[in-house]
């Protein structure tokens, strides 16, 4: 189900909880509202839609992917950069990235995955991570 998007910053600055197998409709919806927002957005955390649990959705190069209770373990090439957010009202803001990372997350089925991702997709993730530890660029 398409999500309205939440913008209250108190909300949105608040740590997610863990995710649990419980949380699948939340994930769902997640997807289903940021296919929604394809054209303006890139990747979503499930605060954005009210749920405050560890999910994230992004588009890797044309693959929606989901992600639960991810974590950054390494990092690598830190850059300036800036970035929009459709939870926050007003332009692009400044804020450090990592051109490569190294993420432990659970897949749909919670099987507990490491990859890396570099580029753009490591940005979209470092964001929405960001979001589920309530930190707002």
């Amino acid at each position: 189900m398409i999500r309205d998007l939440v913008h209250d910053p108190f909300f949105l600055g608040i740590k997610s909880k863990p995710a649990t197998k419980l949380d699948a409709p939340a994930a769902q919806d997640l997807l289903d509202t940021l296919k929604a927002h394809r054209e303006e957005c890139v990747g979503m955390a499930a605060n954005m839609i009210g749920k405050s649990v560890s999910i994230i959705a992004f588009n890797d190069s044309g693959v929606f992917t989901l992600m639960y209770n991810p974590e950054i373990i390494g990092k690598s090439m830190p850059y300036e950069t800036k970035e929009g957010c459709l939870s926050l009202l007003g332009g692009p803001r400044k804020t450090t990235r990592y051109k490569t990372i190294k993420v432990k997350f659970q897949d749909k089925g919670f099987k507990e995955r490491t990859k890396t991702y570099s580029e753009f997709t490591a940005q979209i993730i470092q964001h929405e991570i960001d979001h589920c530890r309530g930190v707002l660029i």
